[in-house]
């Protein structure tokens, strides 16, 4: 049996009972912290929690880690509800592309992107997939993710995707924290089915889904619906397929353009829409009479040089928002969420408080995962973060280059 106590906290943040599911519009600026306080875990679920005044009862455990958390700040650990942490290779070379001036649409037509990333890890095996991909998600959680969602994505074959699938059902058995599984075949045409979509789409829903279901290697299913990838109509093909066989839809939409994919993926049930670099306002609309959670990816944004989602506009409409990482070798090489965290607050001008709102409760709320995790409450998960001593939690999005995570509790 674990028990840690962490006492003289500094300020326990989104802490408290009778949560929201997430926090919309202007209650995202709502973030409760408790100053001089205490947290007590037991198996790693939360036990108690209160002011320092009040935590006598809490003396008597035996064999209990005691960790002394003055001057540093408590949360719950970040959920990272959009990664591509599976992959082979890294992708520098396209990104010296784009410094010379190609598009990452100029470079995916050109053989680059998923593709490129396809072809790789076609040529790796299940083990190395594994052992690579563990290494990445345990960088990650050093910088504070709790909780982490995996796309496959990158096989674009029946025995790739299988493959990239088999590792992420591997990483949910060997970590410490919360993983779910992202089916996301249609993320691309393969070559060899780039003049034939009908070919391809009758691989994914007659072959790839019943062995998805039969090996229970997926909670979500996704797709890549934009310009020169999944049109409208085979988006709802296709999301309807995964239905039939168990996947919850959470699908990436309007990175590049607007082309109907919000209001059918949220007929589809949705449980988020991700990207949204562009929106319009019967977007916006179809969020608002939806329980979908609009996802905004801001290093994406930034290493590639799109628009930035327009957080403060769906913010003012009364909406959520949750923020992720995007991780993946070739638009988003980082899954730190404290640079996430850094670049909302710049680039989206969210406010701090906004900015944990949307890496915590509403972010475990895009995992499918509010009920237990998000917000420092009796029963929930004892998956938290410490950070160094820090003047504030703004000093976390303020000071940019630095990693204010001295440990993850997981």
């Amino acid at each position: 049996m674990s028990k840690i106590l962490i006492k003289n906290i500094k300020g326990l943040v989104q802490y408290g009972e009778d949560m929201p599911i997430a926090r919309v519009g202007r209650d995202m600026q709502y973030l409760p912290i408790l100053e001089n306080a205490y947290l007590a875990i037991e198996d790693n679920v939360i036990v108690a929690y209160g002011s320092m005044n009040e935590w006598e009862g809490i003396t008597d455990w035996r064999n209990v880690e005691v960790i002394d958390a003055d001057g540093k700040y408590v949360l719950p650990a970040f959920c990272d509800s959009h990664t591509h942490i599976v992959f082979a290779k890294s992708r520098e070379e396209e990104f010296v592309d784009r410094i010379k001036g190609l598009t990452y649409e100029e470079i995916a037509l050109k053989g680059g992107g998923i593709l490129n990333s396809a072809r790789r890890l076609a040529e790796k095996s299940e083990d190395e997939l594994f052992e690579e991909a563990l290494i990445r998600v345990r960088k990650v959680m050093a910088t504070g993710t709790g909780a982490i969602e995996i796309k496959s994505g990158y096989g674009l074959s029946v025995e790739a995707e299988l493959k990239m699938l088999r590792v992420i059902k591997r990483l949910k058995e060997a970590l410490p924290i919360a993983v779910k599984a992202t089916f996301l075949g249609a993320h691309a045409f393969p070559t060899e089915f780039k003049e034939n979509h009908r070919g391809y789409i009758d691989l994914i829903i007659n072959e790839m889904l019943p062995k998805i279901e039969e090996e229970n290697l997926a909670d979500y299913i996704d797709v890549f619906c934009e310009r020169n990838y999944f049109s409208l109509e085979e988006m709802e093909e296709i999301l309807i397929a995964g239905k039939k066989h168990g996947l919850i839809p959470k699908v990436h939409v309007n990175q590049f353009s607007v082309m109907g994919g919000i209001a059918k993926a949220i007929e589809l049930g949705a449980l988020s829409v991700d990207h949204l670099e562009e929106i319009s306002d019967e977007d916006i609309d179809a969020i608002k009479h939806s329980e979908c959670m609009p996802t905004l990816l801001p290093s994406c944004s930034h290493f590639i040089s799109i628009p930035f989602g327009n957080a403060r506009k769906l913010i003012e409409a009364g909406l959520p928002i949750a923020l992720a990482s995007d991780f993946n070798p070739g638009t988003t090489p980082t899954g730190n969420l404290q640079v996430v965290f850094s670049l909302a607050c710049i680039k989206m001008k969210l406010t701090p408080e906004e900015a944990i709102n949307a890496l915590t409760l509403n972010a475990a709320y895009a995992m499918g995962i509010n009920k237990t995790h998000g917000s420092i409450s009796l029963g929930k998960s004892g998956n938290v973060i410490i950070t160094n001593e820090i003047s504030s939690i703004a000093y976390i999005p303020y000071a940019f280059g630095e990693n204010h995570i001295e440990r993850l509790i997981s």
